[in-house]
């Protein structure tokens, strides 16, 4: 009797959450916090930047703006030159006071924890949102979908989309809620350490039997060796 497919791709799912995480037993949210408040400014900073360069700058902004009051008041061009290594950091400077301001109009001076009040912050998507949620709330209300996740998700064959809402549909769907927030973590890490977007680390990968994109790609390399090599003078 043949299998449902939904119910193979469900039980792949299972497999590669229980392997990654077992490889990567600590895999956590590498934006250094200590409140909804420092992750929500930090995840804003972290568009089109590395998690390392964020984690430079957010010492002395935080020291300088410790809570929404505070960055409700500053002046723009004094944010800029502290923010000015994340890149984009007039937009990120205009969005960060503009958020700060919302948060002490509209929610007290405190984070909002859910996603329709996340996203209606200024600077604040659907990505950032699931990420203050999951980390800084352990109330988790979707995957998040960064260029890791994208990638390996679609390597892995877990999903067929390339737009990150439909993918963290998918993703939601396959995998448990309490396993939502960390799901993301490990495919990050794993991006991170083995499965690079140019050049995947294939041969050393530890989910490589799970991977549609690998399995593929080294059986192509090992039938080109075998048929390099068979050609080969002896």
């Amino acid at each position: 009797m043949r299998r449902n497919p939904s119910y193979v791709r469900r039980a792949n799912a299972e497999k590669i959450f229980s392997l990654l995480d077992s490889v990567y037993p600590n895999a956590h949210c590498e934006l250094t916090h200590s409140n909804p408040f420092e992750l929500l400014c930090a995840t804003i900073l972290s568009a089109q930047c590395t998690d390392a360069r964020v984690n430079m700058v957010t010492p002395l902004l935080f020291r300088t703006y410790p809570n929404a009051e505070k960055l409700s008041m500053a002046k723009q061009s004094e944010l800029e030159q502290i923010i000015r290594p994340t890149g984009f950091y007039r937009t990120k400077a205009r969005n960060l006071i503009a958020c700060a301001k919302k948060i002490m109009s509209e929610y007290g001076g405190k984070v909002p924890q859910n996603v329709e009040q996340l996203t209606s912050l200024p600077g604040v998507g659907r990505k950032t949102a699931n990420v203050v949620l999951g980390d800084a709330f352990n109330s988790p209300a979707g995957v998040v979908v960064d260029t890791h996740v994208k990638r390996l998700s679609q390597r892995l064959g877990l999903t067929r989309h390339s737009e990150p809402e439909k993918i963290e549909t998918t993703l939601s769907a396959l995998f448990p809620q309490k396993h939502w927030c960390k799901l993301s973590h490990l495919l990050i890490w794993h991006g991170r350490k083995r499965c690079h977007a140019r050049k995947p680390d294939c041969i050393n990968c530890e989910i490589l039997e799970l991977c549609q994109t690998g399995r593929r790609t080294n059986m192509h390399f090992t039938n080109f060796k075998k048929n390099f090599l068979g050609q080969l003078p002896v």
